[in-house]
Parts: structure tokens; sequence; C-alpha cells
């Protein structure tokens, strides 16, 4: 199987041309072209969008220099020049000879001979078109390789990234379980962060008319305080009061709550668990 020109998939990639129908169906059917045309759209993709980056340090120096060898080495390619053909002899006869198809001589005036125009054929335009061609892919595929190299340098470099957020410590956790009537496919955690917040997860808590409220309890008392309420969310970070004596108020407890103007707990729990660490 004949593969598309490499020349002709970079424009294609480009989007500078539309492919026809014919080669519309070779890529649909030939995976090497198809591979190949998808690279090409990579690296011209990447090319833009690093074009609204600014004051980006200088990539390093082996990348300029790959640069700098693809493009002097299409430069040293040999040029596609038009070639003037001499004159055609006059035969023995003292007749002219007629012109070549690709010259056109113009008539003398006086002693003074008019310059010959040399017509390129059709080949040689080809010939020339694809040199022009090739040295453009080199250029397209040298520039974007630049960019890569540039986004890289950025992302190793440039000092004004910011940091990574550390991933917070977690001092004591409890998974929730289901509690008392409530469906068992309720469920969630809680993790008590070194930073005195109480971060809360729960899923498949059932619908209530009022809103969802969190407490810390102490098993042997029954005491209890609230932390806060949940939100429309499945996630809530809840800051705990200071020095709270996590080993006396061990059991987390989410809680179904009704408008009533009443603070205490309603009596209604829907998943409760037990923190260690």
């Amino acid at each position: 199987m004949q593969h598309l020109d490499h020349d002709r998939l970079v424009f294609l990639a480009l989007g500078e041309s539309e492919a026809d129908n014919g080669e519309s169906t070779h890529l649909g059917t030939c995976a090497h072209c198809r591979v190949e045309m998808t690279t090409l759209r990579q690296i011209a993709g990447l090319g833009v969008e690093t074009q609204g980056l600014a004051d980006l340090p200088d990539p390093p120096e082996h990348l300029w220099q790959g640069i700098l060898a693809q493009v002097s080495a299409a430069e040293t390619r040999p040029p596609v020049t038009e070639i003037r053909r001499p004159p055609v002899p006059e035969q023995a006869t003292g007749t002219t000879a007629e012109p070549t198809v690709d010259t056109v001589a113009e008539p003398t005036i006086g002693t003074v001979a008019e310059p010959t125009v040399t017509r390129l054929d059709s080949a040689r335009r080809s010939r020339r078109g694809r040199g022009w061609a090739r040295w453009a892919a080199t250029a397209v595929t040298a520039a974007a390789a630049a960019a890569v190299g540039v986004v890289g340098t950025v992302s190793v470099l440039r000092p004004d990234d910011p940091a990574p957020t550390p991933k917070p410590v977690v001092v004591a956790s409890a998974p929730l379980a289901a509690y008392g009537s409530t469906p068992p496919a309720a469920r969630g955690d809680a993790r008590v962060l070194q930073d005195g917040q109480l971060h809360l997860h729960v899923a498949n808590l059932p619908r209530v008319p009022g809103y969802y409220e969190v407490w810390l309890i102490n098993p042997t008392t029954m005491d209890m305080f609230s932390v806060g309420t949940l939100g429309g969310g499945q996630d809530a970070l809840l800051p705990l009061p200071p020095n709270v004596d996590l080993k006396t108020y061990s059991v987390v407890d989410v809680s179904a709550e009704r408008f009533d103007n009443n603070t205490r707990h309603s009596g209604d729990s829907l998943v409760r668990g037990t923190l260690t660490g």
C-alpha cells in the first residue's frame, strides 16, 4: 500500500488544506498514516498552546543546536534554479531553427539581443514545490519541538510556580455506619485534621424535611455538643473547639434535625462512628 506523502500530511495536520475523498478513504484504512497524522496534529497543537506564553526562560542550549542543525541542513540543499538554454545555432542552409517548446525568444532590435525567457516545465515546478514543502515541514517540526522544550523548561525552572499543596495530616479518623433504623446504604467517614478541623464525608443519607447536624458524643456519659451542620453536598469541613478532648468525646454522630428552634439533639441519629488514632 502506498502511503500519503509526509509533506501532504504536514499541511493537513496544520489545517492548511482539507483532505479530498481519496485521502480521507486512505486515512480510514491505513493505520500508519493515521498514526503519523495524529502525531503531527499533537505537535501543532502544542505549538498553538504556547503562543500566549511570555517571559519564559531560555530553552536548553542543546535544543537550539538541534534546531539550527535541521535548518542548516535544509538551507544547504542545492537550490532549483532556472537554466537558460544556449541559443540555437543556424543550420547550414542559413535558416533559423524553431525555438524549443519551453523557450520564448524575443525579437532582435538592432544589434542588441533581448534576454531569453526560460519557463520551468511542470516536473521542475513540482520538484521546487516539494523542496519548499520539505523545508517548511522541517521548520514547523523544529518550531514545535522548541515549544515543547520551552514548556518543559518552564515547568522545571520557573521560580514563581506555587509549591504543591501538602497533604493534610490526619490525627484521628472514624468510619461512619448506618445507625438505628437508617437504611444500611448510608455511610460516611470522619477525619480530624492536625489544624483542628473535622472533615466529614457522607453518602446515601436518607432525605429529611429539615437538615443534618454533626455532633461529638461522650459514649460514657452521653454528653454531647454540636460541631456544625452539613450543607447540600457530601463533604463538610467544620472547625472543632480549641483543646477538645477527642478521647472523651470520641463518637461522631450525624442526626436529622427539624427547623423547630430546638438546639438539643433530636434523638434521630443517621450515622455514627468512633474516632481512633
